[in-house]
């Protein structure tokens, strides 16, 4: 009796063991959903699923939703786009949209668009309902040096046929700035832009600003236009002060230069003076040698010197009458 109660008791453990193995592979209630929503899908096809680690769940609900909606989709298909990275019910939930707002929209698009990192359910509500983005103050100047400051509002909507490739909102930011200060720059005074300022996204709307971007302008309306610094007078001040310190540097190389020439008269003063001495020492070497050969005698010499005394006395004299500085620049 105990025998058979154990033996009995292993097979239950097994059937049970089996069984939570079989609804762990095998999710029964997916399938059951699944066919109660009218989508076959085969106990293969899940346990495929699971031997190519792609959760089950992932893959039927979508499908059931879209198979809802009214969509013809294939489970391989959105398979395919799971293992490849791709978030399967944003994409469905953006072909539904995009099927009740009548948008054209391939699952091969929409997978490719989700592929690329955008949100083509997000790219298909902006197709529906525009989007406006604020572009930052632009700073632009007139011709007539004044500074003007520019804040536009873009209304765009997403172009779903080049959302793959296609520039983004910075580009749009980018080029309607560059279209406000061309335009602001071309007018010849600041004062028209801030009587018109519907030139100026009248201008840049024609300038075909979407081109290559994955949104369609719809309007580029001003928001603000203020009136910023003189430009032109800055320059001319900023061009003033270089010229100024321009003028100043030569004028301190034409005075670094006088004081060098000055300083080398002086030198050269100093030389002459210097000659001067040099030939005065030779004055009494000649005295000498004229008393050795006769040409000079002592009633002679006595003459000359009463005549330096007497010249030194007039000098004396003369030198009297002047200030002591210029005695001393003497």
């Amino acid at each position: 009796m105990p025998e058979q109660f154990y033996s009995s008791l292993i097979i239950f453990v097994i059937v049970v063991v089996l069984f939570v193995m079989l609804f762990t592979i095998i999710p029964v209630s997916l399938w059951i959903s699944a066919l109660a929503a009218g989508v076959k899908v085969g106990f293969f096809n899940l346990i495929g699923m699971r031997l190519r680690r792609v959760v089950p769940s992932k893959i039927v609900n979508p499908w059931i939703k879209g198979d809802k909606a009214g969509l013809k989709l294939d489970g391989n298909t959105l398979e395919a786009h799971y293992l490849a990275g791709g978030n399967v019910d944003r994409v469905v939930n953006a072909l539904i949209a995009a099927e009740r707002a009548q948008i054209p929209l391939e699952f091969e698009r929409a997978a490719a668009i989700d592929l690329a990192g955008r949100d083509v359910l997000e790219a298909v509500k902006m197709s529906v309902n525009p989007i406006v983005i604020e572009t930052p103050f632009i700073s632009a100047v007139a011709k007539n040096g004044i500074e003007v400051k520019v804040k536009a509002k873009v209304t765009v909507r997403a172009n779903i046929d080049r959302l793959v490739g296609g520039a983004g909102q910075e580009t749009i930011i980018a080029r309607v700035g560059e279209g406000i200060v061309t335009t602001v720059g071309s007018s010849e005074d600041h004062k028209l832009v801030l009587e018109n300022p519907d030139s100026i996204s009248s201008t840049v709307l024609k300038k075909g600003l979407d081109s290559g971007t994955a949104f369609e302008i719809l309007s580029i309306d001003i928001a603000d236009v203020d009136v910023g610094r003189n430009i032109g007078a800055k320059l001319q001040e900023d061009q003033a002060q270089a010229d100024k310190k321009i003028a100043q540097a030569k004028a301190e190389e034409r005075r670094a230069m006088a004081v060098a020439q000055e300083q080398e008269m002086k030198a050269e003063v100093q030389a002459m003076r210097a000659r001067v001495v040099e030939a005065e020492a030779e004055i009494p070497r000649a005295l000498a040698q004229a008393f050795r050969d006769g040409h000079l005698g002592a009633f002679d010499y006595y003459n000359l010197k009463n005549i330096q005394a007497d010249t030194q006395m007039r000098d004396a004299i003369s030198q009297s009458g002047k200030p002591a500085t210029a005695q001393k620049d003497e």
